[in-house]
C-alpha cells in the first residue's frame, strides 16, 4: 500500500474555509479521527486515506499533497 503525506498547513486550511472539524472530516471521509489527527501532526497515511479526505474536501489529493 502507497503511503503518501498531506501538507497539514493545507488541510488545516481548506478546513477553516469550510468552517469544517476534524470530525466532520473524518465522517464525509469514512476515516478514523486517529487518521485525521495523525495526517494534521505531520504523518503520512494510505493513498486509499488520502483519496477519501481530498474528496470530502472536494479537491484533487493533489491539491492537499506536500509539496
Amino acid at each position: 500500500m502507497n503511503r503518501i503525506r498531506i501538507d497539514r498547513i493545507k488541510l488545516v486550511t481548506d478546513l477553516a474555509k469550510r468552517d469544517m472539524a476534524q470530525k466532520r472530516l473524518a465522517e464525509l471521509a469514512g476515516v478514523s479521527r486517529a487518521t485525521i489527527n495523525d495526517v494534521r501532526a505531520g504523518k503520512s497515511c494510505s493513498d486509499e486515506a488520502g483519496q477519501k479526505i481530498a474528496k470530502a474536501l472536494e479537491c484533487d489529493v493533489t491539491e492537499i499533497l506536500e509539496d
